[in-house]
C-alpha cells in the first residue's frame, strides 16, 4: 500500500479556537483515565463486598450476591450503558429528574452514567475474583482466627481478605486493564473520551490511519505501563506459599 504518513497532522489547527489535534487526544485521554479510575474504585469496593457475601454462611446474603453476579455478568455492557443513560434517569423522582436532565451539564450526566455502569458491571467480575481468592486459602486460616477470638468480620478484615487480595492480584490486574479498554463505550453516549476524540480527529483531518494509529499506541502504552506497575506491586506484597508468590 502506497500511503504517505503525515504525523505532523497532530500539531495542526483543528479550526476550533486555538486547539491542535493533539489537544483533543490529551483531553480524551484525561476523560478515559477519569472514567476508568472512578469506575474501578466502585468496582473494587462493591466487588470485594459481594465476594465476601458469596463466601458467608448466610444463604440469603450469598444468594443476593450470586444473583447480582449473574445479572451484571450476563447482560452486555452496551445494553447496561443505554439502560443507565436513557432509562434510569426517567425512573428518578421528579426533582432528581429535573436536576439530572436540566441542571447538570450533559458531559457530567454522561460521565456519571458511564462510571456507574462500568463500575457495577466490573464489580460482578471482581466479586468472582475475590470469592476465588478467599476460597483458595487454607481452611485452617479461618479456624485459627476464630480460635483467637476474632469475630466474623474481624476474621475477614484482618485474616482472609489481606491474603486473598495477594492471591488474586494477577486477575484483578486484568480486570483493571479491562476497565480502561471498556471506557471506550462512553463515546456512544457523547462523552469525548479517547476513542471519540480519535474518530473526531479522523473526520476533521481526513488522516484516518494516523488518527487510529496514535490511539492504538496510547492505549497500548497506558495498559503496558499499568501492567508493569501491577507486577511490581504483586512482587512487593507476595507472601511465600500463596499463589502470587509463585508457590515459593
Amino acid at each position: 500500500m502506497n500511503y504517505n504518513w503525515d504525523w505532523s497532522v497532530f500539531f495542526k489547527s483543528t479550526g476550533v479556537g486555538n486547539e491542535i489535534y493533539l489537544d483533543w487526544y490529551l483531553s480524551g485521554l484525561g476523560w478515559t483515565v477519569a472514567i476508568a479510575l472512578v469506575a474501578w474504585i466502585i468496582a473494587l469496593l462493591l466487588g470485594s463486598l459481594l465476594g465476601v457475601m458469596r463466601t458467608l454462611p448466610n444463604r440469603w446474603l450469598s444468594a443476593i450476591a450470586s444473583v447480582y453476579v449473574e445479572i451484571f455478568r450476563n447482560v452486555p455492557l452496551l445494553v447496561q450503558l443505554f439502560i443507565w443513560y436513557f432509562l434510569v434517569p426517567d425512573l428518578l423522582p421528579d426533582n432528581l429528574q429535573e436536576w439530572y436532565k436540566q441542571d447538570l451539564n450533559p458531559t457530567t450526566s454522561a460521565f456519571l452514567s458511564v462510571v456507574v455502569c462500568l463500575g457495577l458491571f466490573t464489580a460482578a467480575r471482581v466479586c468472582e475474583q475475590v470469592r476465588t481468592g478467599i476460597e483458595a486459602l487454607p481452611r485452617g486460616q479461618e479456624s485459627a482466627a476464630r480460635a483467637m477470638g476474632f469475630g466474623l468480620w474481624q476474621t475477614y478484615g484482618h485474616v482472609l481478605l489481606p491474603q486473598a487480595f495477594r492471591v488474586v492480584i494477577p486477575p484483578l490486574t486484568s480486570e483493571f486493564l479491562n476497565v480502561f479498554k471498556n471506557s471506550s463505550v462512553a463515546s456512544l453516549i457523547g462523552l469525548m473520551e479517547l476513542l471519540a476524540q480519535t474518530k473526531q480527529t479522523a473526520e476533521f483531518s481526513a488522516n484516518l490511519f494516523e488518527a487510529f494509529t496514535l490511539a492504538t499506541l496510547i492505549y497500548f502504552t497506558l495498559n503496558m505501563s499499568l501492567m508493569l506497575l501491577m507486577r511490581i506491586v504483586e512482587k512487593k506484597v507476595a507472601v511465600p506459599g500463596l499463589m502470587s508468590a509463585g508457590g515459593k
